[in-house]
């Protein structure tokens, strides 16, 4: 364990341009001919800057889109340029995104998403965490990873309570891991219980570190992200997949637990 105070003893980052000017790349043609319409596309995400061959959208662009989410199509644009904003040019990951907006029929989608950001807008993120993660009413395809950039973003940067509502992903979880003395598996289903232990701690460490909540999460994403780097990688060829193909071949090695892998998305 890395003791918090450790890591961070260094002055904190200037929030404006670690965190809100955090920009990613995308390609707006990997998204539309994946939507079930092309109106479907945000018109605010079609009129931002390039940089190189591809637009960029930054977490200040997607705070704005909250401004306008009165309407069942300003909340699916913000959903929407939440996961462009945490995708990325990949079309496989596109792909994988943008299944949401197909698996689930749009009256529930929306109502799913209308009642979160109710709770946001009413100051409670555990509990808009917990509408959408509930095993009883959950969006298919929309895991915690990408469902709490929805909620943070929702805020419009104005958030309503005590707790600002912060991203968690498998990145995060590892650097919790690592700082906190509870277990975080970075493959998990990330329960409420431990979403409200994540923004109290963030929060704690933000206060003492005299900086911002989503500070603190980007730092903590970056540290997750120097973690997967630096491990150790299970050859596929060596781990203990079980399989008459593998052990015929001569590669299969028991004891060594091959990688648990997708993470959650």
């Amino acid at each position: 364990m890395v003791e918090p105070d450790e890591f961070f003893r260094a002055p904190p980052p200037g929030r404006e341009a670690y965190v809100l000017a955090q920009a990613i790349s995308f390609d707006p043609q990997q998204w539309i001919s994946r939507l079930p319409n092309d109106e479907w596309w945000p018109r605010r995400l079609a009129d931002l800057p390039r940089v190189g061959r591809w637009p960029i959208v930054d977490r200040r662009s997607v705070f704005r889109m909250a401004e306008h989410t009165d309407t069942p199509e300003g909340r699916r644009d913000l959903l929407m340029a939440a996961l462009v904003w945490g995708t990325g040019t990949r079309a496989r990951e596109v792909a994988r995104r943008a299944r949401v907006f197909h698996a689930n029929d749009p009256d529930r989608l929306d109502e799913r998403i209308r009642s979160a950001k109710a709770e946001i807008d009413g100051g409670d993120p555990v509990a808009a965490y917990r509408v959408l993660n509930d095993r009883h009413a959950r969006v298919k395809h929309l895991g915690p990873a990408f469902f709490s950039k929805y909620l943070y973003f929702a805020t419009a940067d104005r958030p309503a309570g005590e707790r600002r509502p912060l991203i968690i992903d498998s990145n995060v979880a590892l650097a919790l891991n690592e700082l906190s003395d509870q277990e975080w598996r970075a493959n998990e289903r990330w329960d409420s219980t431990k979403y409200a232990s994540y923004l109290e701690l963030a929060h704690a460490w933000a206060e003492r570190w005299g900086t911002e909540p989503d500070v603190v999460e980007r730092k903590l994403f970056d540290r997750g992200k120097q973690l997967k780097t630096s491990a150790p990688q299970t050859p596929w060829s060596a781990c203990s997949r079980p399989g008459p193909s593998t052990a015929a071949a001569g590669r299969h090695t028991p004891g060594t637990p091959c990688p648990s892998f997708p993470l959650q998305p």
